[in-house]
């Protein structure tokens, strides 16, 4: 179920504010299934470990060493570039920014959900996943491609975690491609020929490719560090993410038991969002992409300041109150624009 109406209509940003709110969100309640997957554990040696209840995860144990398969309706970041300190806007981080990489066009519906499959390889400290989902039909489209041999997302990624200081932390590289119809920005300008650019005139078979760096580094138990860094090519038209095509960001998450609250978590966090040299000449020119476009754009990168409190009940486990602000330099990385100052209210609680 989903109700709700972004800031600015889900226009004038590369990093939006709201990662909970999906691009079809509304005014009215909407029902819909989000997720509909089986997923297959086989257990290959090394230790037993166990495993709590949580988001799409029974309790109980298994090897440390396995093979997992996961085929059907999910979240692409369900299973790829996870991070234990920026992924949950529903407790973490709220920009889009955080939630992964800006610059990975995941394939994804405008829900933020995919068909395809998963697999994954555990090896003591090694992880590799791979994994093909579908995109949609057409630019951040509600419906699904079904072609999922000639239009696809792909992804790949090896993860390995690590001990600095005595702290745990985890390395991540993550490499993607896409596959779908899309408008080229080199293409768009050059039929434009001094008019307006448009890239759904020249929209053909392209191929989209990225690549992602994340890390996560314990500080104890009371605080974590995140740094994330990606890139896509940013020849084409953001298809299924947002409209960034260079990424950094990085943060800290600090929980609150050094002042007697040890069920509250304070995160501060900072990301800087770019475009490719092709984008910002199609925006200078007077294109509009998907999110941003204002004009004849004075280019600039775009800044994103984050922080938030999130408040742990007493008397209602697994419920918190988060206050978040934000503060956005250079919007849609126009120079002319802003700042922009957001500030938020949160309630989430789990059954």
């Amino acid at each position: 179920l989903v109700q709700g109406v972004p800031m600015s209509r889900l226009t004038g940003l590369g990093g939006l504010t709201n990662a909970e709110l999906q691009k079809t969100a509304g005014s009215s309640p909407t029902v819909y299934r989000a997720r509909l997957f089986v997923r297959q554990t086989w257990g290959v040696g090394g230790e037993r470990e166990a495993v709590a209840s949580d988001q799409n995860q029974l309790a109980g144990t298994r090897d440390k060493n396995r093979v997992v398969l996961s085929v059907g309706k999910l979240a692409v970041s369900d299973i790829f570039d996870a991070n234990a300190y920026a992924h949950d806007p529903r407790t973490q981080f709220m920009n889009w920014s955080f939630l992964t990489h800006g610059a990975y066009d995941f394939a994804a519906d405008s829900r933020g959900y995919s068909v395809g499959a998963a697999l994954e390889y555990y090896r003591d400290d090694w992880a590799v996943r791979a994994g093909r989902f579908m995109l949609p039909r057409e630019s951040n489209g509600l419906a699904l491609d079904r072609s999922l041999s000639r239009h696809h997302g792909d992804q790949f990624e090896l993860e390995k975690g690590y001990v600095l200081a005595g702290q745990p932390g985890k390395a991540r590289l993550l490499l993607f491609r896409n596959r779908a119809v899309m408008g080229g920005f080199d293409d768009a300008l050059a039929v434009a020929a001094g008019r307006v650019p448009d890239v759904a005139l020249v929209r053909q078979l392209r191929v989209k490719r990225g690549w992602g760096i994340n890390l996560e580094q314990s500080l104890g138990d009371s605080a974590g560090l995140f740094a994330r860094v990606g890139r896509s090519d940013g020849a084409s038209e953001a298809y299924a993410f947002a409209e960034i095509d260079r990424s950094l960001s990085l943060g800290l998450n600090i929980k609150g038991a050094g002042w007697g609250r040890a069920q509250d978590t304070l995160g501060l966090a900072y990301a800087r969002n770019g475009l490719s040299a092709s984008h910002q000449k199609f925006l200078a020119a007077g294109g509009n992409g998907f999110f941003v476009g204002d004009g004849r754009l004075n280019y600039r990168p775009e800044s994103i300041t984050e922080g938030y409190y999130s408040l742990g009940l007493d008397v209602l486990k697994r419920t918190a109150i988060s206050l978040g602000a934000q503060y956005i330099r250079n919007p849609a990385y126009n120079a002319d624009r802003g700042p922009v100052k957001v500030v938020s209210v949160r309630l989430h609680t789990e059954f």
